[in-house]
């Protein structure tokens, strides 16, 4: 076989140098004929070895019979129906090569994402113990963490919230779409209780999801029960938060946690990813301009509701009260709670602000509405003592006398 050298030669010799064939024979101690078809041939010589029969030739015929029957069997069952003693992985590739002839191929789907269309949410729970306050720590299962990934452009947002309710889950949820700037077309939900659930073969939303989703104008779909594949994105986006945010790290308070997260999260979006072939931050533009605008009034979150102050005067949320200014005992109030404080109003007035505490079964007093509650202790006591006395009548003892008929005489005997 004329080695690939020689064959470049050849050519050179001929095409740059013009010299005849029998000369370049003659020179490349070839024949005539060797140098005619290195000419003729357009691309280098390669070696090939000769075609040889296989093993598996002898049985292929048997092979389509049960392929023909049974597309699907698998290569180990006809290595049993034929009696194959030989290697299991040359039969193998045969019936690689021959099953597509009597299978239709299955090809896998792939998902692609339009700008602004699609957004998925869900919660995760760091596998972690946090302090809270007041001596308590709370575990994994008792720290709500939400998250939500942007389909098109990846981009990862995720907040720790107090609890699973409804009103704490929407508070944080308006916090993620406000920061983002923008309101996805549809956002994707598991079969969270606050959210909806599937019912009768078809989804079915809370009536707090669909008052938020009307003031979003946004869509809101429920995945199917078992069906972890509907919200892969947000499924590995958690499987990262675990291996890359929380290794190495320690959080003092929830306050803590949620801004070391946040730091995170900016630095994390701005890493390229392999399935995008670029960073978020390169494609969240083109997903916020193809989103809906904020609505123009936010909607109502939190914890709202109308009570009417008792003697002790404080309120409870969530398991702890809080206090208000005693000069609105008896009178009805309105209690507001986001994420952050616990606000009282009465006849718009501000009676109350609290920090909104983590804890559990606490008591919180503002120093100035306890200083107001023993003045007007005080005071009502002063009030209560000035009033007078009502004057009584003193009868004379002769007077009871007479009256039960008892006649005394002049020494104090009895008659």
């Amino acid at each position: 076989m004329l080695a690939v050298e020689d064959w470049a030669e050849i050519r050179r010799l001929h095409r740059a140098e013009g010299i005849p064939i029998k000369a370049i024979a003659r020179v490349m101690g070839v024949s005539r004929n060797t140098v005619r078809a290195a000419l003729a041939s357009d691309r280098p010589p390669k070696y090939q070895r000769p075609l040889r029969g296989s093993i598996v030739d002898a049985v292929e015929p048997r092979i389509r019979e049960l392929l023909r029957a049974y597309p699907t069997m698998p290569a180990t069952v006809i290595a049993e129906r034929i009696g194959w003693t030989r290697s299991i992985r040359v039969l193998s590739e045969r019936v690689a090569q021959l099953r597509p002839a009597y299978l239709p191929p299955d090809p896998a789907s792939r998902t692609a994402y339009v700008a602004g269309e699609i957004a998925q949410c869900d919660f995760w729970f760091p596998p972690i113990e946090l302090p809270v306050g007041f001596g308590q720590v709370r575990g994994p299962k008792q720290l709500p963490v939400l998250t939500m990934v942007m389909g098109y452009s990846r981009w990862l947002m995720a907040i720790l919230v107090p609890t699973r309710h409804a009103e704490d889950l929407f508070a944080g949820w308006w916090r993620l779409i406000h920061g983002l700037g923008s309101v996805p077309r549809a956002l994707v939900w598991d079969g969270e209780g606050a959210i909806g659930r599937w019912r009768g073969g078809r989804s079915e939303l809370t009536a707090q999801c669909q008052a938020f989703r009307g003031t979003l104008g946004s869509k809101v779909i429920i995945c199917k029960p078992a069906d972890p594949e509907a919200k892969g994105i947000i499924e590995r986006a958690h499987d990262y938060l675990e291996r890359s945010f929380l290794p190495g790290r320690s959080f003092c308070s929830p306050t803590d946690f949620n801004s070391q997260m946040t730091d995170w999260l900016a630095l994390v979006n701005t890493r390229q990813r392999r399935v995008l072939g670029c960073a978020p931050t390169d494609r969240i533009t083109a997903d916020r301009q193809a989103m809906l605008t904020l609505p123009p009034v936010a909607p109502e979150i939190g914890w709202r509701r109308s009570v009417r102050l008792p003697r002790d005067h404080y309120i409870r949320l969530d398991s702890n009260d809080y206090s208000v200014h005693p000069s609105v005992i008896g009178r009805p109030v309105e209690v507001f709670a986001d994420l952050a404080r616990v606000r009282v109003h009465s006849g718009g007035k501000l009676v109350a602000d609290h920090e909104r505490i983590w804890a559990w079964h606490q008591t919180i007093s503002d120093p100035d509405h306890v200083t107001a509650a023993k003045a007007l202790r005080r005071s009502r006591i002063g009030v209560l003592r000035a009033t007078p006395e009502p004057e009584v009548e003193q009868r004379a003892l002769s007077d009871y006398d007479t009256a039960l008929g008892i006649d005394l005489d002049t020494e104090g005997g009895v008659a």
